[in-house]
């Protein structure tokens, strides 16, 4: 039911479930939580309106085998959503995902706070419809995107917002991919990957970045809203290196 739920202690092959209303709201508080997991989930959000993960003191998730469908449904990340999903809190949450993605959410993904240590042999962080990010601190290592954010069913979404926090990322593929539009508003950025920063269209307006790619540092290619997509590449500089 709509509530807060505060969640302490460890636990092995447990899942965390929610399914409530869709108008429901629903707060997980991590107060120390540690859970392993074979093959499912950590936390899986079956339905509500909005669920939020809050970090009140350092907690652990972490998946260590191929993942298990629930039926059509291909749960494939140690923090799984169908519906809207907000990361926040003060503390650290430490995620490992040996086969799979970290965080997927088949909606929109926000995060507004909380310090995350991400590995991942897929996505760390994907999304459909968009990403969101207002504040955190991101240590991330992930064998394909570090963000990634796409719906193959509607090229008019899977978009990237950023507006600060701290990135340090290490990623096989992209470090932050948009199949339409990425936006950094700020925050400090350090980024080694195959790409740095791929969309659509990508616009810069504030913040710190440093790119080391083997490919493209900075990449407006075709992708979403379209063939007849406008691509383009905008870069606000107030001061810049090499």
């Amino acid at each position: 039911e709509e509530g807060v739920y505060i969640i302490k202690g460890s636990a092995k092959n447990c899942t965390i479930k929610v399914e409530a209303d869709d108008q429901a709201k629903v707060q997980l508080v991590l107060d120390g939580v540690s859970v392993t997991n074979d093959s499912a989930p950590a936390i899986y959000v079956v339905s509500a309106d909005k669920c939020f993960v809050t970090t009140s003191s350092d907690s652990s998730l972490s998946v260590t085998g191929a993942f298990t469908a629930d039926g059509d449904t291909n749960t494939d990340a140690v923090i799984f959503s169908k519906d809207d999903l907000v990361l926040n809190g003060t503390a650290a949450l430490t995620i490992n995902s040996a086969q799979g993605n970290g965080v997927t959410g088949k909606d929109d993904v926000k995060v507004t706070g909380g310090t995350y240590n991400i590995t991942s042999a897929l996505d760390s962080v994907e999304a459909n419809d968009s990403i969101a990010v207002y504040d955190g601190t991101f240590n991330i290592s992930s064998s394909k995107d570090a963000f990634h954010s796409e719906n193959s069913e509607d090229d008019t979404v899977g978009f990237v917002y950023i507006n600060g926090g701290t990135y340090t990322i290490d990623a096989k593929s992209d470090s932050i991919q948009a199949v339409t539009q990425l936006q950094i508003d700020g925050g400090t950025f350090k980024l080694t990957s195959s790409e740095g920063l791929e969309a659509t269209s990508v616009q810069i307006n504030d913040g710190t970045i440093d790119i080391t790619a083997s490919d493209d540092g900075i990449n407006a290619s075709e992708g979403g809203n379209g063939k007849d997509a406008q691509h383009y590449l905008y870069i606000s500089i107030t001061q810049y290196g090499k």
